[in-house]
């Protein structure tokens, strides 16, 4: 299962990411928020990163106008590494080297055929273990 969260300036991007996850047949869960009214960002960075942590969900999405303050917001988690990427090099590498569990994606600066394209690959990598898992732990303890 997949958690999901915005603020204002992502709520677009979700929803066109949630018809993508919809079309195939991808489980998620939405933890808001539900419209444009503005909101505080870290209540729904908080939601997904505790469902991370809780395990009630393997990965996560969190859409912000930029990304990046719900990827500060995440990473202040232990066991989430949230990264904000906007192409699909470092979407595909943070799985497979950094076993990154949440994708930060802003409503603001792109759109939304990037984004589908940046969640899909983020979804469909596989992390690669091997001397990888050693630095994710080395990462994971730092916390």
């Amino acid at each position: 299962m997949i958690a999901l969260g915005c603020d204002h300036g992502g709520w677009e991007l979700k929803e066109a990411v949630k018809k993508y996850l919809d079309e195939k047949g991808i489980q998620y869960e939405d933890f808001g928020c539900f419209n444009t009214e503005s909101v505080d960002y870290p209540v729904y960075g908080k939601k997904v990163a505790e469902a991370i942590v809780e395990k009630k969900a393997e990965k996560g999405l969190l859409f912000c106008g930029t990304g990046l303050g719900m990827m500060l917001c995440a990473n202040k988690y232990p066991g989430v590494r949230a990264i904000c990427a906007s192409d699909i090099f470092s979407v595909e590498f943070s799985r497979m080297h950094n076993n990154a569990n949440v994708l930060t994606l802003g409503g603001r600066v792109m759109g939304p055929g990037l984004a589908i394209k940046l969640v899909d690959t983020f979804i469909h990598t596989e992390f690669e273990g091997g001397r990888h898992a050693k630095r994710v732990e080395m990462y994971d303890k730092i916390i």
